[in-house]
């Protein structure tokens, strides 16, 4: 198994002892084996073959080394079968729900026989959820809306956890001499924050080989179909493979078409038949003569166009401003000159400021900003203004330890419900940089939602609005805010919104990234780390700023540290 579906597996036995009542000590355990697992850099595979110690890991201890080594060898857990026979599997689904926790779940489970999704929704429809003691209507209204969101989403899964299945796979397929290309297409290699399924494309020498090689594979579960240059097969995660193999002649048409979007290509046919071409994943045609498709270049070139980047192929005007020379200079990792929002010790990060502090000058960046939260968030060791001058004293020693890198003095400071800031106006003046985020009362109406965070917006000391949202992918919808409100507000006030890198996240959306950019709001792609490893996960906000069509000049940190620091004078003054 790869590290991924590793921690899930733990996960899903945290959340099954949690819903039984076990010792919140064991909960704990299995969880914090999970995150190290699954930002573990090395396969857990690797380890195991290599009869690595798996307990000098931070947080494994011998039995989650040995349920490791299990799902490794075996795929599957034996003591998630054993914990099944108290409560059922599938509880653990509920918890996806907003309002639904692990009590409640128990609670369903045995004063309604609710088991699945389904179970909860007929429920839930039939009025049954609001007769529960602690519960009631506005729960059972929240369930319902919660269900209609988790069902829209489903079958889909994480840009990154999709990088964890796919990437393996494709080295496994490059392993074959007679495999000389394979590239994945789809909205994986336009970088869509959540994948349905891949579309492999490969050129090979010995298809038959391939296609037996493919099949060999040892993640397959079933497959679905296998022919001698098409298959089709079910991974164990569940995700769809589907592995074409192409003459030279026709793959980049094929990799044009099978990348998308739907809209963009329907755009791209329509402007070929206005040419009197043709185009397919075949290839590009003027009757029966191919004059296109070895290469994407080349399909493009053949209407008349640029080469037209994957991430902008959604049909929001990409042509037309192709034909119009206006194609944006993407972004990317490379331009990247500081990360402005990350976690230490202090607060719920895992690793020292020093420590946060080199793997930021080993990224070669300028600058940095440490964002430990503030104390609203007492579930993270927020800081008030006592240990946030502390913390300052520690802050300062690594500045002389890591001389290279400009270190910023910053918060990551919570907006209350009234909309006022979670640290006093004294210490936000003794900050280089003030971030401002939602983490509390999610669920406020849009009305007073807007209001609260327009009124921190306007505050003269704030100068990044944090994972404006404050969605997680596949596991908690964004709050209700005006987004043109907002938008039209931090371009009057001058502050800067962030594209949180983290994969959770991916906030801001790539609509409001355009939107943004067409108003000239600055943006921060920030990480959100918690531990130096995360540092990496800078290339998942910059593929989103990219669908978002920003460059390098719509960026703030990709300035280099003279500019920015320019920058954070201005807002001062």
């Amino acid at each position: 198994m790869e590290n991924t579906e590793i921690a899930r597996a733990l996960e899903e036995v945290a959340d099954l002892l949690e819903i039984t009542g076990a010792n919140p000590f064991r909960v704990r355990a299995y969880r914090n084996a999970a995150r190290t697992i699954e930002s573990h850099a090395t396969p857990m595979r690797t380890l195991i073959a290599d009869h690595a110690d798996l307990t000098a890991l931070p947080a494994v201890g011998k039995d989650i080394a040995r349920y490791v080594g299990e799902l490794v060898v075996n795929g599957r857990l034996s003591v998630l079968d054993e914990i099944a026979e108290q409560v059922p599997r599938s509880l653990v689904e509920l918890m996806r729900l907003p309002g639904v926790g692990p009590k409640r779940a128990r609670k369903l489970w045995e004063e309604l026989g609710v088991e699945t999704i389904a179970d909860l929704r007929r429920a839930a429809e039939a009025g049954k959820v609001a007769t529960l003691s602690g519960l009631g209507v506005k729960t059972q209204e929240r369930i319902l809306k919660g269900i209609d969101a988790l069902e829209r989403r489903q079958g889909r899964i994480r840009l990154a956890d999709a990088d964890a299945i796919v990437e393996p796979l494709v080295d496994w397929l490059r392993q074959f001499p007679g495999i000389t290309r394979v590239e994945v297409a789809g909205s994986y290699r336009r970088r869509l924050e959540t994948v349905g399924d891949i579309d492999l494309l490969a050129i090979a020498t010995d298809a038959e080989g391939a296609m037996a090689h493919f099949a060999a594979y040892r993640r397959i579960r079933t497959t679905e179909m296998a022919g001698p240059t098409r298959a089709t097969v079910l991974l164990d995660s569940g995700l769809q493979v589907d592995l074409r193999i192409l003459p030279e002649e026709s793959y980049g048409a094929a990799l044009q078409y099978f990348t998308g979007s739907k809209e963009h290509n329907v755009a791209l046919r329509t402007r070929a038949v206005g040419m009197d071409l043709k185009v397919s994943e075949y290839g590009v045609f003027r009757g029966e003569n191919r004059v296109a498709g070895t290469t994407e270049a080349d399909v493009y070139a053949s209407l008349g166009l640029p080469y037209i980047p994957p991430e902008l192929r959604e049909n929001r005007g990409e042509l037309e401003a192709a034909l119009e020379g206006r194609l944006p200079h993407l972004v990317t990792v490379e331009d990247i000159t500081g990360d402005l929002q990350m976690h230490s010790t202090w607060s719920d990060g895992k690793q020292s400021i020093r420590e946060m502090a080199e793997g930021c000058r080993d990224r070669g960046y300028a600058y940095m900003a440490l964002t430990d939260h503030s104390k609203n968030l007492a579930m993270t060791g927020g800081l008030d203004a006592t240990r946030l001058r502390a913390q300052w004293v520690e802050l300062d020693a690594a500045r002389a330890q890591v001389p290279e890198i400009r270190i910023y003095r910053s918060l990551e400071v919570d907006i209350l419900r009234d909309g006022s800031l979670d640290l006093e106006d004294e210490m936000l003046e003794q900050l280089d940089l003030v971030l401002v985020s939602v983490h509390t009362l999610m669920d406020l109406p849009q009305a007073e939602q807007t209001r609260r965070v327009v009124r921190a917006l306007q505050h003269p000391r704030v100068h990044v609005f944090a994972h404006p949202t404050g969605r997680l992918i596949n596991q908690r919808e964004p709050i209700q805010v005006d987004m043109d409100e907002l938008l039209a507000c931090a371009a009057h006030t001058g502050i800067a919104l962030e594209c949180n890198a983290h994969p959770n996240r991916l906030d801001l959306r790539d609509t409001h990234l355009l939107a943004a950019r067409e108003r000239g709001i600055p943006i921060v792609i920030s990480t959100d780390a918690h531990q130096v490893r995360e540092l990496g996960l800078m290339h998942y906000g910059v593929e989103q700023a990219r669908r978002g069509w920003l460059e390098p000049r719509d960026v703030l940190n990709t300035r280099p540290l003279r500019e920015f620091d320019a920058w954070l004078t201005a807002r001062k003054t």
